[in-house]
């Protein structure tokens, strides 16, 4: 919340519920990304449990959130490696579906000098299939949903529940086939897209400004859309037009989870009060934080560092 133009948090943790991808990533970083054939030895390498909707919650309990993931694992040793990981971060896995002879999700990512990595990740259909229904029988406990499109039935769900119950539903439209993004689009409450996304929705390049306001001409929902380094557009309807906030500039050593970084810290900023050009100033502060260390999200920052970015780096007046 504001306080004196300072953000303070709520007298309470905010109850934040992240929906979708659960992980295990092997991230090994390389000089250059491999563009043939062959054997490449990496300079270094980290294991984490990991996936979109993962990484936010990590982000979002370092950001002092109270959290809790919904995503879906086999019950193999690698389902339980994932949830051992995740509990040590203090995100709360009681809600994770464990499907009986499924193989967890796995992803190999590499990551070279710039921060630019290509990702493979494997998801087991078994266990991605469709939940029966909310693990929950309502979603009053939580102050704020956010969903990734890797577990569309989950999403779908969770979205639907948290605007009946009145909370800000958030999808993280990344990339993923455009009847997966049409199916969750006009759920959500708040939007927040990658480039990619809104290419797909809108079904041509086109600049950045141009993309959000095709993307927000289609929904009732706030609309957003990162774009890296370049920063972030978002629609302000009582304005009528795009605006754009500024990304702080920085070296980037590891790009991994920065986009999962950003939408938990968005969510944390917009449960607590924050208006929302606060929230993605300090979704792209935490973001930036994340890109200065290697281990994808490993390097999510906590709250006083984030602040601390944010403040240095917020323009005059805002």
């Amino acid at each position: 919340m504001l306080d004196g133009g300072t953000i303070e948090p709520m007298d309470r943790p905010v109850r934040l519920l992240s929906v979708g991808a659960l992980t295990l990533d092997t991230i090994l970083r390389v000089e250059t990304l491999p563009t043939h054939q062959g054997k490449f030895i990496a300079d270094d390498g980290v294991q984490i449990a990991s996936g979109m909707a993962t990484s936010a919650a990590c982000a979002a309990r370092r950001l002092g959130a109270s959290v809790s993931l919904w995503a879906s694992a086999g019950d193999d040793a690698v389902g339980d490696q994932l949830l051992s990981g995740i509990e040590a971060e203090g995100v709360d896995c009681s809600l994770v579906r464990r499907v009986a002879g499924a193989r967890s999700a796995l992803a190999s990512i590499l990551v070279d000098a710039h921060g630019e990595r290509i990702i493979v990740p494997f998801y087991d259909r078994k266990a991605q299939a469709d939940p029966e229904g909310l693990p929950l029988a309502d979603l009053l406990g939580f102050d704020v949903v956010l969903a990734d499109v890797r577990w569309p039935g989950a999403a779908a769900l969770a979205l639907v529940a948290a605007r009946k119950a009145g909370r800000p539903a958030i999808l993280d439209a990344d990339t993923a086939p455009l009847d997966v993004l049409e199916r969750l689009l006009p759920l959500a409450s708040h939007i927040v897209a990658s480039e990619p996304a809104a290419r797909i929705v809108c079904g041509h390049a086109v600049d950045p400004e141009t993309a959000c306001a095709d993307l927000a001409s289609r929904t009732d929902a706030f609309v957003a859309m990162t774009g890296g380094a370049a920063g972030t557009w978002w629609h302000d309807r009582q304005a009528g037009r795009v605006r754009h906030v500024e990304a702080p500039r920085i070296k980037a050593v590891d790009t991994l989870a920065a986009g999962d970084v950003f939408h938990g810290a968005f969510a944390v900023g917009l449960a607590e009060g924050m208006p929302v050009e606060w929230s993605l100033r300090f979704a792209s502060a935490a973001a930036a934080l994340k890109c200065l260390r290697f281990g994808g999200r490993l390097g999510a920052p906590g709250r006083q560092e984030t602040l601390a970015m944010m403040a240095d780096w917020q323009p005059a007046g805002i």
